[in-house]
């Protein structure tokens, strides 16, 4: 497999819960506003630390979309998806971007998010606004 070479940022980090591997800092975020399986996610314009999946198609809750799960390089976890291709004109400021699940995170103070069972969604994923 090789060395594993991870990058440690600064500032107000997201990491994964699992590992504490670094993904993501805060200064990133476009978009508090999107939702996953597990409840509350947020849109980053970049993210590190990650491997990508293979491409689909899913249908989510704005329209058809081609993503890719992401996995933490630290522990394979999936973390979230990366949005590939938007399909929908008015979804493209998606597209290169990347979802990371708040249940799997730690925040920036150090603490892991839970799901409460109002947060709890069944379906498909995605934003209803930006």
């Amino acid at each position: 497999m090789g060395r594993l070479f991870v990058v440690h940022l600064e500032g107000k980090i997201y990491s994964c819960k699992y590992c504490r591997t670094h993904l993501a800092v805060a200064e990133d975020i476009v978009s508090k506003s999107f939702h996953s399986r597990h409840g509350k996610a947020y849109l980053f314009s970049k993210v590190v630390n990650v491997s990508l999946g293979e491409n689909e198609d899913r249908q989510m809750m704005t329209g058809l979309h081609t993503v890719a799960d992401i996995f933490c390089v630290g522990c394979g976890s999936i973390v979230g998806w990366k949005y590939e291709t938007a399909h929908e004109k008015g979804q493209k400021y998606k597209e290169g971007k990347s979802v990371l699940e708040r249940f799997k995170l730690s925040g920036p103070d150090g603490s892991n998010y839970w799901v409460s069972s109002h947060e709890a969604h069944i379906g498909g994923s995605d934003a209803d606004d930006v």
